[in-house]
């Protein structure tokens, strides 16, 4: 496999703690991680706006890139998701990738005035959305969709990305999957809703898709979202509970054995900086250095 190693963090958009947040995304930089996530969900009325705080975050790193993990499909329009993603690139020089999904809660979406969709009317919506935002991002000189759920008559994109910004799906299903293989560049689940077997079954499928469709699999990142906690030698429940040297042997692995190349580390929501210090200055070098590259 030829993908490098990406070590990064989520952070948790509670406005509540949005200094700890700052302070949290600081040490990640300071640290030498590669990549923060921050979780979309613009119903929560607890949270920050993402893109608000991704800009923000943006503004104060240097080296860092940034992405939402995922955005909300049904909550922003493609040709706007388009737009944010090349401004904050261009603004960031060229530090941004988009994670994108196909939306859950549907009540909550729902209130907010977005529509309600079935699993089958998700799918579909994510499937039409991204030619459209591709189209945008690699500056063609028209993006334009005619699909049931984002008809775009026709618009002059712009202003082009730093990079080519990757689309990155957070997608579980089979026809996700499919999806990713076909047209994104990586593929974002999660550890609480798909285990080390699952991933590994799902990734084959994500292969299988890629070269019918004449791509390489090794152009799509497997980005893992991680929860757990890193302890001071003391094992608990879950595959990610323990110390620094479980934490290494068991990414290790998944990097080796199941074809992890972008581990995103979500730690507690409290604003713990200690734990994103271990992360990022003991377990992210160890793993680098145990799976050479």
């Amino acid at each position: 496999m030829a993908r490098d190693l990406a070590f990064g963090i989520s952070v948790t958009p509670y406005a509540a703690t949005y200094p700890q947040i700052v302070e949290q995304v600081l040490v990640a930089e300071a640290g030498g991680l590669d990549l923060v996530g921050i979780q979309d969900h613009p119903y929560q009325r607890r949270f920050l706006d993402t893109f608000s705080l991704l800009a923000d975050l943006l503004a104060r790193t240097s080296r860092l890139r940034f992405f939402p993990d995922v955005a909300n499909l049904p909550l922003r329009s493609p040709p706007m998701i388009a737009k944010t993603a090349a401004s904050m690139d261009v603004m960031s020089g060229g530090r941004f990738e988009l994670g994108l999904g196909s939306g859950t809660f549907w009540d909550a979406v729902a209130g907010m005035g977005g529509p309600r969709r079935s699993p089958r009317e998700a799918f579909a919506a994510l499937e039409e959305a991204m030619p459209i935002i591709r189209a945008a991002l690699d500056g063609q000189r028209v993006a334009r969709g005619d699909g049931v759920h984002y008809p775009v008559p026709g618009y002059p994109p712009g202003p082009p990305p730093a990079h080519r910004v990757g689309i990155w799906l957070g997608v579980y299903g089979p026809r996700g999957l499919r999806l990713a293989g076909r047209a994104a560049d990586g593929w974002i689940p999660s550890l609480n809703y798909m285990g080390p077997d699952a991933f590994a079954r799902a990734s084959a499928i994500i292969d299988e898709a890629a070269t019918k469709a004449g791509r390489d699999p090794d152009e799509i990142r497997r980005i893992y979202n991680l929860s757990g906690t890193i302890t001071d030698g003391v094992r608990g429940d879950g595959h990610l509970t323990g110390p620094v040297e479980h934490w290494v042997t068991t990414l290790s692995t998944w990097a080796t054995e199941i074809g992890v190349d972008t581990f995103i580390f979500w730690p507690p929501p409290d604003g713990d900086r200690d734990q994103v210090r271990l992360f990022a200055e003991e377990v992210a070098p160890a793993v680098r250095q145990a799976v050479g590259r």
